[in-house]
């Protein structure tokens, strides 16, 4: 894995945090925060996943490079006032903005995995990494908020479309040893079709008992 290396492109990566900053960023003005709380529900839905995933999982030598590039705390910032100032008119583009987020799924769920596989983590680690990176933000936001994280309910595919897309490029790149760029495309692009479909077609899990009203 250390020769064979996918590489998250930094324009892509600083665009998906300003992206996954942004619904923190609305989330928080639709509970009625101020900026202070807007921001902070920002950096955790931009940057939590990769914050579990280096400073919990991955313990390098060096500092996550989301703390050591300013450009990411910048764009949290810039998320943040936009959500605070405009939060209320984004309304109509959630649908492009959840199909952007599609992409920015399967890409941190195989980026996730190829860094812990390459700090010599174990495959089903590993997955468990990769769909914490893509998801992890998410469900921090909602800790943070105290509500039940909306991943753990009944829903559209999302942590599962994140695990399906960690899945096939570890049996790309581990068992038929595809290239990494190549394995990574196919899995961003295979986690995309899927996930769009959920959102097209409204495809939900379900709950594994009946809901009691007590």
């Amino acid at each position: 894995m250390h020769d064979n290396v996918f590489h998250l492109p930094i324009w892509f990566d600083l665009g998906a945090t300003f992206l996954f900053a942004l619904t923190g960023a609305i989330a928080a003005t639709k509970r009625g925060y101020d900026i202070v709380g807007v921001f902070f529900l920002a950096l955790s839905s931009g940057l939590g996943g990769a914050l579990i995933r280096d400073s919990v999982f991955i313990r390098a030598s060096t500092p996550t490079p989301v703390l050591t590039d300013p450009r990411y705390i910048a764009l949290v910032a810039i998320a943040a006032v936009l959500g605070a100032l405009f939060g209320r008119f984004i309304k109509p583009f959630h649908r492009v903005i959840a199909l952007i987020d599609a992409v920015g799924l399967g890409a941190y769920a195989v980026f996730g995995v190829q860094k812990s596989l390459s700090a010599g983590l174990a495959i089903p680690a590993a997955l468990l990494v990769g769909v914490i990176n893509a998801a992890g933000g998410g469900v921090l936001r909602d800790i943070i908020t105290r509500e039940e994280p909306l991943a753990f309910k009944p829903g559209q595919f999302y942590v599962l479309t994140a695990l399906v897309g960690a899945v096939l490029f570890v049996v790309l790149t581990v068992q038929t040893h595809l290239d990494a760029t190549q394995a990574a495309g196919f899995a961003i692009g295979f986690t995309f079709i899927f996930r769009s479909l959920t959102i097209l077609f409204n495809w939900r899990t379900t709950p594994l008992a009946p809901q009691s009203d007590t």
